[in-house]
């Protein structure tokens, strides 16, 4: 479980340390890395070790579709469990899973700034992401 575990927190951070403006500190306790962009938290990776989490905030539809199709994934921990969600290690819990989840996160937070605040990813008309990464933008 912790190399699996290991793997789902830092491929999240990878994925969030790779969006625009983002920051990250332990503003609530030294077991919660929060991962924020223009202040508003988008990822709560859980460092301690048995209990290998990370949390996202998700499209509440969206959210219960993951909690039916996933084993490891829970209503979100810490925050509104209507939409936030968990995700611990698991056999069907992919990198592309964890880095989707940490994306569409950071989109919902990033979308509901005012728009100077927005990142240049989320800048587009009707919440359209860019297509490529956000390095097209430079």
């Amino acid at each position: 479980m912790n190399a699996a575990g290991d793997r789902l927190q830092d491929t999240a951070r990878r994925a969030a340390l790779a969006l625009p403006d983002v920051s990250h500190g332990y503003p609530f306790t030294p077991g919660l890395d929060v991962y924020k962009v223009a202040g508003k938290v988008f990822l709560i990776v859980t460092d301690d070790p048995d209990e290998q989490i990370i949390t996202v905030k998700c499209d509440p539809e969206h959210a219960r579709v993951q909690e039916r199709g996933y084993a490891s994934i829970t209503p979100g921990r810490y925050l509104d469990k209507r939409h936030w969600i968990s995700m611990g290690p698991g056999p069907a819990i992919t990198e592309r899973l964890i880095t989707d989840a940490v994306e569409d996160s950071y989109d919902l937070v990033a979308e509901r700034l005012p728009q100077r605040d927005r990142p240049s990813r989320t800048r587009q008309p009707d919440g359209v992401r860019p297509a490529g990464s956000s390095t097209e933008d430079s």
